[in-house]
This record gives C-alpha cells, sequence and structure tokens, in this order.
C-alpha cells in the first residue's frame, strides 16, 4: 500500500511539473504584453496543419489577423514553441541581413548521429554550417553552372521530344507530373550521373521516391510537432526524421554511385564530381586554427539528397504553375515566346548557358510565380541572444527563441504588392524592384543563408520553361481546376490535389 501510494504522489508532482511548465510555455507572451493568439495545449497555433490547411494559409491568415497592429512581430506557437512572428519588414531586414550573426541558425529539428541524412546544409546550425557552406559554395558559382548546361539541356530536349509524342495522344495533359518527372530527371543526371528516365517511365524508380521523400516521414503530426517543440530532448531519445525506406534507398544510390566513379576514374563536371572532390581533399589547417577535413560519406549522402529534394520539387512547382498561369494569360505567355524567339535568333537559334541570361521577361514571370506560389511559405531563424527591437524596447526576442518570417504573407500582403492575386510579372522589372525592400521576395530567403542552390534552380527553370513556351501552347479547358485546389497533407512545401491540366497544342 505504501509503495502505491509513494508511486501516486510521484505521479501527481510530475503531472504538476509538467503542467506548470506547459504553462510557463503557453503564457510566455501573455507575460511579456506581445499579441498573440490562445494557443491550443498541443497544436498551439497549428490548428488545422496537414488536415484542413496548408501551413502557407495557417501563416496567411496570421499574418492578415495582425498585419495592421503595428507591433513589429507577434506572438504564435509552433505546436508548444514560441516563436516571435514577424509583421515588420524592417525586422525581417534586421534578422536576415544587418543582424545576421545573431540569427544564422535555423532551429530546425535534424539528428546527426542518428539520423546523418537529416544533417544536411538546409538544416545545419552553427560552426557545422558555416563549415559545410563554405564547402560547398564553390559547388555553385557560374563556371560551374555552365559546365552543368549542356547536362540540363540535353534532358530538357529529350523532355520536348517525350511532350510532342504525348500531345499527339492526348491534347490535355498533366503538366504538373511532366515537369516533375522533367526536373527529376535533370537532378538525377546532375547530382548522382544516373539517367533516371522518369520522362518515359511512370514507375521510375527515382521519381517514386523523390515523391516519397516529401510524403512520407518517420512519425505522424503529434510526433512532428514535437520534434519541432523540443529538438534537443528529440536528438537525446534517438529520434529520426526521413522514414526507413527512403533512407536506405539514398543510401545505396549514394554508396553505388561514389563507388563505381572512384573505381572507374569517372570524370562528369556535376554535382557528384564536386562532392567527390571535397570528400578526398586532404585536411587543411586555416589561419583561425581551424582544421578543414575532407566531407564524411554520411555528409555527401545527406547533400546529395537535399539537393535532389530542393531542386526536383521547388523547380517543378515552380514550372507547373508558371504554365498555369500562362494558360489563363494568353497575352502574357505571347510576350514570352516572342522574347524567346528574338533571344535564340540572337543566338544562332541554339540554346546556350549565356542565352538563358537574355531572358529577362521570361524569368520575370518566373519571379512572379515564386511570388503567387510560394513554395516554401516561411523562412526559419533562431537568436543566438537577447535581441532588442530597435525602437520598440517591450519587443525583445530572447536568446533560443524561434522566429519565423512570414515568406507567403509578405508575398501577399496588398500595401507591398497591390491587387497581390493578380498575375503581373512587371513587379520584377528593375524598376518595381528598387521600389520595393530587398526582403519583400523570399523565395530564396535573404542574406548570408540565401539558397545556396539559386543559380541551379534558375538554370533548371528557365530552360525548362523557354523550351515548353517555344515548342507549345498552352491553354485552358473544361478539366483545368479553378481556382487550385491545395493539398493541406503537403507538410510544407505547396501542393496541388489532382495535378494541374492544361490543353497542349504543338506551334
Amino acid at each position: 500500500m505504501a509503495l502505491t501510494y509513494i508511486l501516486f504522489q510521484v505521479v501527481v508532482a510530475l503531472l504538476a511539473i509538467v503542467s506548470y511548465y506547459l504553462h510557463r510555455k503557453l503564457t510566455y507572451f501573455k507575460r511579456r504584453g506581445i499579441p498573440y493568439d490562445t494557443p491550443h495545449p498541443i497544436r498551439g497555433n497549428m490548428d488545422g496543419y496537414n488536415k484542413t490547411k496548408t501551413v502557407h494559409q495557417i501563416y496567411q491568415d496570421y499574418y492578415n489577423k495582425y498585419r495592421d497592429s503595428k507591433a513589429p512581430f507577434v506572438g504564435f506557437y509552433l505546436f508548444q514553441k514560441p516563436a516571435a512572428f514577424i509583421i515588420d519588414l524592417e525586422l525581417a531586414k534586421q534578422i536576415l541581413i544587418k543582424n545576421f550573426s545573431n540569427f544564422s541558425d535555423k532551429g530546425i529539428y535534424y539528428n546527426e548521429k542518428d539520423d546523418p541524412m537529416s544533417a544536411h546544409l538546409f538544416n545545419l546550425d552553427g560552426p557545422q554550417w558555416r563549415l559545410l557552406r563554405n564547402k560547398l559554395s564553390p559547388t555553385f558559382t557560374s563556371g560551374k553552372m555552365k559546365f552543368m548546361y549542356p547536362t540540363v539541356l540535353s534532358v530538357a530536349e529529350e523532355f520536348m521530344a517525350v511532350m510532342h509524342e504525348k500531345v499527339l495522344e492526348n491534347s490535355v495533359l498533366d503538366v504538373r507530373d511532366l515537369v516533375a518527372r522533367f526536373t527529376v530527371d535533370v537532378i538525377g543526371t546532375c547530382a548522382f550521373g544516373i539517367q533516371c528516365n522518369s520522362l518515359r517511365d511512370e514507375k521510375a524508380e527515382f521519381l517514386y521516391f523523390g515523391r516519397r521523400a516529401l510524403l512520407d516521414s518517420r512519425h505522424g503530426r503529434l510526433m512532428t510537432g514535437f520534434m519541432r517543440s523540443y529538438p534537443n530532448l528529440c536528438r537525446r531519445l534517438g529520434f529520426q526524421r526521413c522514414a526507413v525506406h527512403v533512407q536506405k534507398f539514398y543510401h545505396r544510390i549514394v554508396e553505388e554511385t561514389v563507388s563505381y566513379r572512384e573505381k572507374e576514374n569517372i570524370k562528369r563536371n556535376d554535382f557528384m564530381d564536386m562532392l567527390i572532390a571535397l570528400k578526398n581533399q586532404k585536411e587543411v589547417t586555416l589561419e583561425n586554427g581551424e582544421v578543414v577535413k575532407g566531407l564524411t560519406m554520411e555528409e555527401i549522402i545527406a547533400q546529395a539528397f537535399v539537393f535532389f529534394i530542393a531542386g526536383f520539387d521547388t523547380s517543378s512547382s515552380t514550372l507547373g504553375f508558371a504554365l498555369y498561369e500562362l494558360a489563363k494569360n494568353q497575352e502574357i505567355q505571347d510576350k514570352v515566346r516572342a522574347e524567346v524567339q528574338e533571344v535564340l535568333q540572337k543566338h544562332d537559334n541554339k540554346f546556350t548557358y549565356e542565352c538563358i541570361q537574355d531572358f529577362k521577361y521570361l524569368d520575370q514571370v518566373i519571379n512572379e510565380t515564386l511570388r503567387h506560389y510560394t513554395i516554401v511559405p516561411n523562412v526559419d531563424r533562431v537568436a543566438a541572444k537577447r535581441f532588442v527591437v530597435p525602437g520598440n524596447p517591450k519587443f525583445v526576442i530572447e536568446a533560443g527563441q524561434s522566429v519565423i518570417i512570414p515568406s507567403i504573407a509578405i508575398h501577399h500582403d496588398p500595401s507591398i504588392y497591390p491587387e497581390p492575386n493578380e498575375f503581373r510579372p512587371e513587379r520584377f522589372s528593375p524598376e518595381e524592384i528598387a521600389n520595393r525592400p530587398s526582403v519583400a521576395w523570399l523565395p530564396f530567403g535573404e542574406g548570408p543563408r540565401s539558397c545556396i542552390g539559386i543559380r541551379f534552380g534558375q538554370m533548371q527553370a528557365r530552360t525548362g520553361l523557354a523550351l515548353l513556351i517555344k515548342n507549345f501552347r498552352f491553354s485552358t479547358c473544361s478539366q483545368t481546376a479553378d481556382p487550385l485546389n491545395f493539398d493541406p497533407h503537403s507538410t510544407i512545401l505547396l501542393g496541388v490535389k489532382g495535378g494541374i491540366h492544361l490543353k497542349v497544342e504543338a506551334v
């Protein structure tokens, strides 16, 4: 009896401690007098996440509610984690650029020990991120992109051949599916040196696992929220993010590719070549005493994985949404086609790396697509030290506190982009860009931690879109959804239910 009573007291004490801890967490902003919405004890302010609402919709609604509050940031509970939800663009600039040294970390969950594939450049923090960024930056220069361009163009030309075959079979196509196959083949070839054959094989391995990597996670919504809320505890408990079958596939593919290339001494001037070179580089001691070693096999797997996932879905989504808008706006499509033809005439009717730099209006179309359909809804940061918002001493971002900069909401703020739901490529003319803060457009982030692969993404998207518009006319039909139906089960990226069906005619 005595033992039962003692155990009962222990349980009651533990429940009291947990309840007090949660109460302190969930009243974090109330105690500081910062505007916020009362959170759900488990979901926080993420009500509807992965069920009825996309993350984009959650952030958009929250921003719209507080946009006119005159507060530089408001409180937001990312599940049980209090985060500063940024409203003011000047504060966003302070965080991303001016005070980057204090906000260089993202605070996204990864587990280098138990799930090394999650410890890639996008997720890493601290000295590990800086060191890896410095190692990888030379692989994404304009010169390296020029080396890769013939490979991208070769896949794009095969894409055009497949498109012509498809149009002869059926004039209505799911362009979202087709551009996904194109980007899978580009990334598979450039990152792994493998002919994926996704364009002609709907059951291609790379296409399947590319989609599974975005849809399948190790755990459900509840555990995902727990990892976001308590990352250090979850690391100690050995929690993993990546699904087992996804891990096994990318480990096998990378290890086989590296082994084969090193054994046969194969050079392809692609991303994998650059990673292998980094793996085999000699240990170097820098002036500050820091020792720089080559990449480990686990680091190569992680970087190849994120390069594939980031380049595959973001680029294919952008191309799909761009074609959708061009189908709805024929005058814009005609203007893009005229520019493509004009630029090609200047380059002897050949697609070259220099040629794609001249697609100014087409680039505006892509930029407007990235604004209107913001693929990644926000930029994450964590404060290293206590930060008092200049001119607002009441608003303090404490050390260790998460920061959410809602890109999707900024991109649809009518005070920044008038009539934000209208598709207007002219918003990205040099004159209009000059009249906006640099942080008003954030599809690739901003500052020293902006997307390292932006050049590759632009090269792939420009090449694909230019060739598609040169060869085909896209228009809406009875199967075209208007508006598009976004998938709430897409955990982070902007997914579409039912694809994007357009009428396609050869020009």
